[in-house]
């Protein structure tokens, strides 16, 4: 995947090494909602208590405006990647809702290590990357990027917790967590999670799983959509970057990791769809490159 020169994104907040800085000129927080559930990649999902929204301005505005001085190369290399997916998102969006008449209203990005405060509560390195819709922010852990060529089965830099300088192999698969993030923010824009979250709240346990699915793969289709309009625009592709995020959707989806975990699955706990229905909703997503061919919802088949 070719990334390196593009534009990168201002709305990266960097939490790491204590503290951490926001990067560029960054976004207001906009619109705190009720907090609900950050529902986390890999497809564990727990309550997240709301704190306080004091304390998540104050946070902010406590960073200074400088990257963290104790910033590796490799750490560098990994905020150079996730700001310039996050601009391709950015632009990727804006020019979809713009078709539609609509305003874009691009989300945060923050960078953390361990634990970091948010508006659903306390983000930890465990829940993987998750979009807070209370702050309309996207929070990263990046020792994920580790974590995931791990679970893809990608070698490379062992000894490196962030995105590998010297092996680029599973780039994309990354970019697509990101994306995938960022659509639940569109899905926030759009008022989609809140009517999702009002019909969970009078749903049975398994009615409400399985909202969480169609709202999962609605998320897959949009990150497809990112796909295409930013390789429409950039023809930032390689060979074998599409089979990296099929092998990614694969690796999260509710069958393999309930087997993999437990030896048998549970459909009816399926929060965010097999590997088959994740596949097929990206693919999807990317092959049409319209937003119309993303409403989960109404499929009669996922």
């Amino acid at each position: 995947m070719r990334w390196k020169g593009r534009r990168e994104s201002n709305n990266i907040e960097d939490r790491r090494g204590g503290g951490g800085a926001k990067v560029g000129g960054g976004i207001s927080i906009i619109g705190l909602v009720v907090a609900f559930v950050a529902w986390k990649f890999f497809g564990v999902d727990p309550q997240q208590a709301y704190q306080a929204t004091q304390q998540v301005t104050q946070q902010a505005s406590s960073q200074s405006q400088t990257a963290p001085t104790n910033e590796t190369a490799d750490q560098q290399e990994a905020r150079q990647f996730v700001a310039t997916i996050l601009a391709d998102t950015e632009d990727t969006w804006t020019d979809i809702f713009k078709q539609h008449g609509e305003t874009y209203v691009n989300p945060g990005l923050v960078l953390y290590n361990n634990a970091t405060p948010t508006g659903c509560g306390t983000g930890q390195s465990a829940m993987g990357p998750f979009y807070c819709p209370a702050d309309q922010k996207v929070y990263i852990d990046t020792s994920f990027f580790q974590e995931m060529r791990s679970q893809m089965g990608i070698t490379g830099d062992k000894n490196n917790s962030e995105l590998s300088r010297n092996d680029q192999a599973g780039d994309f698969a990354l970019a697509y967590v990101i994306a995938h993030e960022v659509g639940h923010h569109v899905q926030t824009l759009l008022g989609i999670s809140q009517q999702v979250n009002q019909a969970r709240a009078s749903a049975s346990q398994a009615q409400g799983n399985q909202l969480s699915v169609r709202q999962e793969l609605q998320a897959d289709c949009f990150a497809g959509l990112w796909a295409n309009h930013t390789q429409q625009r950039t023809q930032f592709l390689e060979q074998g970057d599409i089979a990296e995020a099929m092998d990614a959707a694969e690796k999260i989806g509710d069958d393999y990791l309930q087997r993999k975990a437990r030896g048998a699955i549970v459909p009816d706990s399926f929060t965010h769809g097999t590997s088959a229905q994740r596949q097929r909703w990206f693919e999807r997503g990317y092959q049409s490159g319209d937003i119309n061919q993303c409403d989960s919802f109404s499929a009669q088949q996922l």
